[in-house]
């Protein structure tokens, strides 16, 4: 993760990885793999058979009755996206901020993308009155807007969008003519969900939505890139499968054989997946808690976190704090921080956000960071925020935005 211009903090290339959980690789996934390592035939372009019926089962058991027809599967989220967006044609709209892998595939295309603000209290689903106004420039300026990326769960922000907010913005985007993709890498990864309602955009509106997961999300470690496709019904969604595999095949993008069976197991969900799955939302929902508790209490701001394994905080109110440290802007800011905190701070600016805007991406794995024996305890810990290893990590980090705050008020004008 670099930028390619120090002078002008050009143009942004090279963006940050799904945040990693930190932790080993469940042990039935690791013997699923180690058996598959001599299979020498690859899995077929789309996914086979198995992977799909195992995938068409996982939406099943979410409320999205799906056919293997009705499937693709491929190594990784990035490659079904771009697929996607080469089979559709058109300009791309997307939310400010949205996960920094999105936009990069449309520019890849030579197709325009177009960043929509969102509500103050949510990322991850446009306000629908800002994406009616964006669809109407755009059309005034010639442009022909036919894509809309969003995500309930959301990377960066790691908000859940309320029903209402969903619903008021998949009306403003049909009324528009406009196919959506529902990014639901990271709906598995819901903080409290007994309190917390997230619905697929698939649910609300079958015939014009396509959802997209990567299964790095949850059910995968992100260095085993796979994942899965399920298109809406009707001859829209039939003739979109049939263009999307085109893509995939021009591009050889087929999942490796022992990866493949890896994802056919953990989409089956058995008992050891979805109790590491458990688990682990469980973690790093305590973990989160305390990093955002660190950074709100120095003063920054930032959305509680409701899924994932990350959060999106705003340093604006410590500005003059850092301006005595030469940040001026999110790229200093990602330099800064990443150098103080010895971990990835990737800033706003990699997720479509504005340069100028001190806002940042923490991660909650690398507060994790250990040996396999000290990760393995994060697991089993009924209070994991306890452990030698991660209480370390999170008062450093804390002391890093206790020193920005002091920073801070001592460089303010005096009032």
């Amino acid at each position: 993760m670099r930028r390619t211009d120090p002078e002008g903090h050009g143009p942004v290339r090279y963006g940050p990885p799904l945040p990693d959980d930190g932790l080993p690789v469940l042990p039935e996934l690791a013997a699923v793999v180690a058996a598959g390592a001599g299979r020498s035939e690859g899995e077929p372009i789309g996914g086979g058979t198995a992977l799909l019926e195992s995938a068409c089962g996982y939406w099943d058991r979410r409320g999205l009755p799906t056919e293997p027809a009705r499937a693709v599967a491929a190594p990784g989220a990035p490659a079904l996206l771009l697929a996607l967006t080469a089979a559709l044609g058109g300009d791309v709209l997307v939310p400010r901020p949205c996960a920094a892998w999105w936009a990069p595939y449309a520019r890849l295309l030579g197709r325009p993308v177009f960043h929509v603000p969102t509500p103050a209290e949510n990322g991850g689903v446009p306000d629908p009155y800002a994406l009616l106004e964006t669809v109407r420039r755009v059309r005034a300026e010639g442009g022909d807007p036919r894509l809309l990326v969003l995500s309930v769960a959301d990377d960066p922000t790691a908000t859940v969008a309320p029903p209402e907010l969903l619903h008021e913005t998949l009306e403003a985007a049909t009324g528009e003519g406009l196919h959506l993709v529902s990014d639901e890498t990271w709906r598995d990864t819901v903080h409290a969900p007994h309190d917390t309602v997230l619905l697929s955009p698939a649910e609300m509106l079958p015939e014009q939505v396509t959802v997209v997961s990567d299964l790095a999300g949850a059910l995968l470690p992100p260095g085993w890139p796979a994942a899965v496709a399920r298109f809406p019904e009707g001859e829209t969604g039939d003739g979109l499968h049939a263009r999307v595999l085109d893509v995939l095949t021009v591009l050889g993008a087929r999942i490796a054989g022992p990866i493949a069976l890896a994802a056919e197991y953990a989409l089956r969900e058995p008992e050891p997946v979805t109790a590491r799955v458990a688990a682990t939302v469980r973690l790093h929902a305590r973990v989160a808690a305390a990093a955002h508790a660190a950074a709100v209490g120095a003063g920054a701001l930032a959305r509680p976190p409701q899924a994932g394994r990350h959060l999106y905080i705003d340093l604006g109110p410590l500005r003059a704090g850092l301006s005595a440290h030469g940040v001026g802007d999110a790229q200093d800011l990602e330099d800064f921080l990443a150098a103080r905190l010895g971990m990835p701070a990737p800033g706003g600016h990699r997720f479509g956000d504005d340069l100028g805007a001190l806002r940042v991406r923490l991660s909650t794995g690398p507060l994790l960071a250990g040996g396999d024996e000290e990760r393995a305890q994060c697991i089993s810990s009924p209070v994991p925020t306890e452990l030698p290893h991660v209480r370390r990590a999170l008062i450093h980090l804390k002391s890093v935005f206790d020193d920005l705050r002091d920073d801070a008020q001592r460089w303010e004008s005096p009032r």
